[in-house]
């Protein structure tokens, strides 16, 4: 059986609904949630958005009862909480309740210390992957940090490895888990970005352009697999304090 048979397999106990339909149309911009069985992509640069969707995602989950797990390599849980109450997402009561796991990871460590096998001790532990929904939010810190990759010089090798990561996420989501990854891809070698774009199935690349009062910021949906409800090619939003994410009027403009 493929990957692609095996997530459309899983799409048979429908997705996971991201929830707060009556707060924002998140949930069904993205056709009424993430696939089940998964690997999601959500790649921008440094202030498009991707923390914002991990923690919006993280709360509407909850809220549907999906137990979730979220790691941050930049943010300690205090911060965290701060800046998902600044939007309007209260996640305490979710961290209070067991619903939510979140785990902050230091992994750039301090100056003069040896660099450390971070990818070894995140697939070991199994409590972090026994979640129904997986987000590693700037998961490039840890590519980028991780002792492994930071020995390999090629771009074969580095492509190599980064084909064990994604070969290693997807075999998380063979049981109807959905993981879904952030990064930058500005921070990465292409070589290691390659990989995650070419075997994920959904591929969403966040973007932003200044103007003068604020910044339009949109997704671009390079691939939704598995969806029954439609999913447009670009989803339009707005990050706005009190409220999180409002997607605007949708744009389709897939034939």
């Amino acid at each position: 059986m493929t990957r692609r048979s095996r997530v459309r397999q899983w799409r048979g106990g429908g997705p996971y609904s991201l929830g707060l339909h009556r707060h924002d149309q998140v949930n069904r911009a993205f056709g009424g949630g993430l696939p089940r069985g998964s690997l999601v992509l959500l790649t921008g640069e440094t202030g498009a958005g991707k923390s914002a969707f991990a923690g919006r995602f993280a709360h509407g989950l909850c809220s549907e009862s999906h137990p979730v797990t979220l790691l941050s390599t930049d943010r300690p849980v205090r911060r965290f909480l701060s800046q998902m109450r600044a939007l309007g997402y209260e996640v305490g009561r979710h961290l209070a309740a067991s619903q939510l796991l979140y785990l902050h990871g230091d992994v750039a460590g301090t100056e003069g210390t040896p660099a450390r096998e971070l990818l070894a001790r995140l697939a070991a532990s199994e409590r972090m992957w026994a979640a129904d929904v997986v987000l590693l939010d700037s998961f490039d810190d840890v590519l980028r940090y991780d002792a492994g990759f930071d020995r390999l010089r090629s771009a074969t090798d580095r492509r190599r490895a980064a084909r064990r990561v994604v070969s290693f996420l997807s075999s998380i989501t063979d049981n109807g888990r959905t993981v879904v990854v952030t990064l930058d891809p500005t921070g990465l070698p292409e070589p290691v970005v390659d990989p995650f774009r070419r075997l994920a199935d959904c591929v969403l690349e966040l973007a932003r352009q200044p103007t003068e009062r604020t910044a339009e910021r949109w997704i671009d949906v390079r691939r939704f697999a598995g969806t029954t409800a439609p999913v447009d090619d670009r989803i339009r939003f707005r990050i706005r304090p009190g409220a999180g994410i409002v997607i605007d009027d949708r744009v389709v403009v897939r034939l």
